[in-house]
């Protein structure tokens, strides 16, 4: 078994550091099933709002970019993944877990789990929308996106979010890893690739959609007016 860990500030913020941490640490893996998870209470809690607040035009379209790769790598990663969603997977921690081949969390009700990027104005970009349409079960995603709102893990389950809840989440999400690594790895890979392969054709295949639409729009007074608002009213650096 192969684990990446995220070990960061605020909750396991998704920022620059830690999605190019997981990118290295997929390279790394070199194609072994892999279990995913977050140090301390929190699985991601999403974006590092204040690098976000911070970045000009350049930095923006550099770090949406980034996203995308990050995510894409995770959801097309050929070997079983595993997420132990060991606490809160808010916005873009609960797209990573989207990513995850199964996923188990602890029945821990003051964990949240949930997409609430509508909630900040925030615009999805093509390939992060690609994994949410392909991966939230289609009676619920209108409700999951739309909604923006942020759910227990049992309501996460209901929903599509999560795939098992247990009272100890890692040993389950070793047991369900070990599982997939008996299976052959190149059936596993093809079969992955099968399902998922077509899920991300055609998103953000126009380079210039990021620069044109999502700049503007991550990059706006209104969202930096809501980004100030929560990070003055919870003191989070994540969402």
């Amino acid at each position: 078994m192969f684990e990446i860990a995220m070990d960061g500030a605020a909750k396991n913020a998704l920022g620059s550091d830690m999605m190019q941490f997981l990118l290295d640490r997929l390279e790394e893996a070199a194609g072994r099933p892999i279990l995913l998870t977050g140090a301390g209470n929190s699985f991601s809690a999403g974006l590092n709002l204040v690098e976000v607040a911070s970045l000009d035009a350049r930095g923006m379209e550099a770090f949406l970019a980034l996203l995308e790769r990050m995510m894409s790598a995770l959801f097309s990663y050929p070997a079983p993944l595993v997420g132990f969603i060991n606490g809160h997977a808010i916005a873009g921690g609960c797209v990573m877990t989207l990513c995850c081949d199964h996923r188990v969390a602890a029945p821990e009700p003051r964990s949240l789990i949930g997409l609430n990027e509508l909630a900040l104005g925030m615009h999805y970009p093509p390939r992060v929308m690609a994994i949410v349409r392909h991966r939230v079960p289609r009676q619920h995603v209108e409700r999951v996106v739309l909604g923006a709102e942020l759910f227990d893990p049992r309501t996460a389950l209901a929903l599509g979010l999560l795939d098992e809840i247990a009272e100890d989440g890692r040993a389950a999400a070793e047991r369900e890893l070990a599982r997939r690594a008996s299976y052959d790895p190149r059936a596993y890979a093809a079969a992955k690739a099968a399902l998922r392969g077509d899920a991300l054709r055609g998103a953000g295949e126009d380079a210039s959609l990021i620069a044109r639409e999502l700049v503007p729009a991550w990059t706006s007074p209104a969202i930096r007016e809501r980004i100030a608002a929560l990070l003055g009213r919870s003191g989070s650096r994540s969402r």
